[in-house]
């Protein structure tokens, strides 16, 4: 405006005087406004960490690290410091600070919001924390029974403000674990002694009646029937309101995948008969889905995948998953192999968390040893005990037909397999913390061609971080398995174990180790006949070094070694390998990269490349 102002003046002076006027307004509009000066952040008294968190809170410590220098956006900044400031303080204890805020030595409190100055050439903030104050009272009442509030809230602990908000939630939480689910704050005292240096906290609850599920209300449902929303939510209408059965029926919703936003929330008013109504927001996912894949090994040649995913089959959230794959395209021993399978889940039979799993198999493997040609079909549950823990149990009828240097064999089972797995990664296609086990029966019975017996399998991972940036993670993997009950020759070869490849040990071609077992008199052996197949028992482990570089980019260090034996209690071999990795995180999954070698054994094959998506364990 003063632009303006001046520019009229000098107009009314003629044409040649309205020309610079012209050209002094653009001179003056173009020009930048003028960087901050001085900046000045002092906290006398403060120890490293509140100072570390008062700088943190300042966002006039922000605007000045990005440049920002129209005075506007700077007087909102420091108006808003006090308050973030204080918070800071109070956090830590402190309720006798003082905060001077001064924007080329005026007060930025005293500025009005709408009334900037033309320029900010100095900031000052000084903040002096004070004495921390030490809890007095520390009163939170009625508690509901069983109620555990937080440690450090009692009388001669730091007076934190946060932990006065989490004595405060736990007291409510308690109140609603208990049924009353209207449970709120309805009073407080919270009063700080200066001369004490005390802070005395009474907080009054209004615990509510005690309520119980009422019905729900469901929206946002078209292809996905009413009636198995409720079915896969299990809310139990009638019994007494549980907030964890509440993220329970959001966390069944989602896990169907035939949604893409779950929410379940409980109603504002209470209903009738001291019943809390529940309403249940969904927005459907696209039915279908498809997926291509490819993995690469030098020895083992090329692996193709795809599938193909139908979300709500059958209007209940009921999943079909058709995937296929060819492998040992360019293999250097063995040829290609082909694989179908299909598999239908339907969610919330017999129990809300206990799915149905139906499955089909036909696959054709052509290995250097031995050809396979297998069908199997498979019907079982899968019940979720917890987030953490998974039971599964199946009925599995298996026929197996194997070409090796005996001839063509045939084997027809009826297996029970059984798993349990019990999963603490904090990310499963990318861990860095946690752990995950996974324990596997699968007795069978030999209807024809093969004994009876069972396979065992076991399958243990940590994961660990370190640095507090958590740039570097140790992996490490065990693997053990055995055959039990059935002779080496009366074994499903599909049950037999191997090693050697990237599920176990990377460096050593895919299956290179197994045993050599006397086959005089088997299918026409002659005297001093020797075949080569799996053991009965199986031993490995895996140790990696991940470093994270970059955000996406990182490298990997890895050792793996491993045993098989022709029985369970005999001797065998074993062989290792080592090298080093390439990841690239897209945010879903790592790009893995592996470059390996043999270091042991007599099975290697020379340098070993292995490419695919997700870590190798």
């Amino acid at each position: 405006m003063r632009v303006r102002r001046r520019q009229s003046r000098i107009a009314s002076g003629g044409p040649q005087r309205q020309r610079l006027a012209w050209l002094l307004a653009l001179v003056l509009l173009a020009s930048p406004a003028a960087a901050i000066e001085e900046f000045e952040f002092r906290t006398p008294g403060a120890g490293d960490a509140l100072r570390e968190a008062l700088r943190a809170a300042s966002l006039l410590l922000q605007a000045r690290r990005g440049e920002v220098i129209e005075p506007q956006e700077l007087v909102a900044a420091a108006r808003a410091d006090y308050g973030r400031l204080l918070g800071v303080l109070y956090a830590a204890g402190h309720y006798g600070g003082v905060i001077r805020i001064a924007l080329d030595g005026r007060e930025a409190a005293a500025i009005p919001p709408l009334a900037a100055p033309p320029r900010v050439r100095a900031v000052s903030i000084t903040v002096e924390p004070g004495p921390r104050f030490a809890f007095g009272r520390t009163e939170v009442a009625p508690l509901a029974p069983g109620t555990a509030l937080p440690e450090d809230f009692r009388r001669g602990e730091p007076a934190r403000s946060g932990t006065v908000q989490a004595a405060v939630v736990a007291a409510v939480d308690g109140w609603r674990a208990a049924g009353h689910a209207k449970a709120a704050p309805a009073g407080q005292e919270i009063v700080a002694d200066h001369r004490r240096q005390v802070l005395d906290v009474a907080i009054r609850l209004a615990p509510g009646p005690r309520l119980r599920f009422g019905a729900a209300e469901i929206s946002g449902n078209g292809a996905v029937r009413r009636e198995r929303i409720l079915a896969i939510a299990g809310l139990p209408e009638g019994a007494v309101f549980d907030p964890a059965l509440l993220a329970r029926a959001a966390e069944r919703l989602r896990r169907t995948g035939a949604f893409r936003s779950v929410a379940v929330t409980e109603a504002e008013r209470i209903g009738p008969g001291d019943s809390l109504p529940i309403g249940i927001a969904l927005v459907e996912e696209t039915p279908r889905r498809f997926g291509l894949g490819a993995e690469l090994a030098s020895f083992d040649g090329v692996r193709l995948s795809g599938f193909w995913l139908h979300r709500n089959l059958l209007g209940g959230a009921e999943r079909l998953r058709i995937e296929g794959d060819i492998s040992g395209i360019g293999a250097q021993e063995g040829g290609i192999g082909y694989r179908l399978a299909a598999r239908l889940t339907r969610p919330a039979t017999v129990t809300p968390d206990t799915e149905l799993a139906l499955g089909a198999v036909a696959e054709s493997l052509d290995f250097r040893d031995y050809d396979l040609r297998r069908a199997g079909v498979e019907a079982g549950l899968v019940h979720r005990f917890s987030d953490r823990l998974t039971g599964e149990a199946a009925i599995a009828f298996r026929l197996e037909e194997v070409r090796d240097a005996l001839g063509r064999r045939n084997f027809a089972t009826l297996a029970l397999p059984l798993a349990v797995t019990w999963d603490r990664r904090d990310v499963p296609l990318n861990a860095a913390s946690g752990t995950f086990l996974e324990a596997r029966a699968t007795p069978f019975l030999g209807l024809s061609g093969a004994d009876s017996g069972a396979q065992l399998k076991l399958d243990v991972r940590a994961y660990t971080r370190f640095g507090g940036d958590g740039r570097l993670v140790l992996a490490g993997r065990a693997q053990a398995g055995a055959v039990l009950g059935a002779g080496l020759f009366g074994t499903p070869r599909d049950l037999l174990f191997y090693s050697g490849g990237g599920g176990t040990v990377r460096g050593q071609p895919f299956q290179s180790l197994g045993v050599e077992a006397g086959c005089e008199g088997r299918g026409g052996g002659g005297p001093g006949c020797t075949i080569r197949l799996g053991g009965q028992s199986f031993a490995a482990l895996s140790l990696e070094a991940r470093v994270k570089v970059t955000g996406a980019i990182g490298v990997v260090a890895f050792a793996d070694a491993g045993f098989v034996a022709a029985d369970v209690f005999g001797s065998g071999d074993w062989h290792a390998g080592a090298g080093l990795g390439l990841r690239y995180d897209t945010g879903i999954g790592p790009i893995r990269l592996d470059v390996a070698l043999p270091v042991a054994g007599d099975t290697g094959e020379g340098l070993q490349l292995y490419i695919g998506i997700g870590q190798a364990f």
